[in-house]
């Protein structure tokens, strides 16, 4: 992975390629998204993100936007993802103007690599909807101003769109986050698909959109609890000892639940399978 190249591409000046020999690169794609937008709302969907485009290439794009939602139901604005894998470096190999900084583009690295992410093409890291960008270039632009960001700035994002880069201290949180944020009598499945359709919202899950999404070793303490606890509620010993656990079903933490298992003792059964693993499906 080239941090320089990701860092510093002009990606208006000529347009980028559209990537096309990375998105075949053998990864999980998510699931097309419900798009629940009559007409008007697919073009304010594509409205919405021509916003971070030069005017110059509006129309290129807005036909290619469209084309996303259609297919895929969202906008990922793939043509601006870069053309290699994502991989956590070291920090002191990211370029940046503040160590805090370069931590933070770090910890994107770390949610987007391949080897971390569900369904990294998608921005997604776990928890099959858990983004840490709504779209690509929004993960552009965060790791522009990142770079470029003092000890005494803070940049301010919601849902994956940066807002800025305010001015602040050296005490400051260098970013400050929001994501999903609904009116609680309006906080339903239905409008958040519609919102999150028109790319005004997104689910960042506990992790993903704040960028420190560390895996199974996250929750094995509480897993292991939980175990050992149904063993003393439902079987009423403290050893668990020649009993089998069997799960499966356990989504992007789940070594958690087969350390929990060597941990309290019992014999752990695990059955998995990635139904969304489909060769090249794009």
């Amino acid at each position: 992975m080239d941090i320089h190249h990701l860092i510093n591409e002009d990606l208006f000046e000529p347009l980028v390629k559209y990537p096309h020999e990375q998105r075949k690169v053998d990864v999980a794609h998510a699931p097309k998204r419900a798009v629940p937008l009559d007409n008007d709302g697919k073009k304010l969907a594509v409205r919405n993100i021509l916003r971070y485009v030069p005017t110059k290439h509006h129309n290129v794009l807005a036909k290619e936007f469209a084309d996303e939602l259609k297919t895929y139901g969202h906008i990922y604005a793939f043509r601006f993802m870069p053309k290699f894998n994502l991989n956590a470096i070291p920090i002191d190999e990211i370029p940046a103007k503040s160590q805090q900084a370069a931590a933070i583009i770090l910890m994107i690295l770390n949610n987007l690599d391949p080897a971390v992410a569900q369904f990294p093409q998608e921005l997604v890291t776990y928890g099959g909807n858990g983004q840490v960008f709504s779209n690509w270039l929004q993960f552009r632009f965060v790791i522009k101003y990142l770079a470029e960001m003092t000890g005494e700035q803070t940049l301010s994002l919601y849902s994956g769109h940066p807002l800025g880069l305010f001015p602040s201290h050296e005490h400051a949180p260098r970013v400050v986050i929001t994501n999903g944020m609904m009116i609680p009598n309006y906080s339903t499945k239905e409008y958040y698909d519609k919102f999150f359709a028109l790319g005004v919202t997104q689910y960042g899950q506990m992790t993903a959109g704040s960028y420190c999404y560390i895996g199974p070793q996250g929750i094995v303490h509480g897993t292991t609890i939980t175990v050992m606890n149904a063993g003393r509620k439902y079987l009423s010993t403290d050893s668990l000892a020649g009993k089998v656990f069997l799960t499966s079903g356990l989504g992007g933490m789940s070594g958690a639940q087969a350390k929990a298992a060597v941990i309290s003792g019992c014999v752990g059964v695990i059955a998995e399978v990635s139904f969304f693993f489909v060769k090249n499906i794009y």
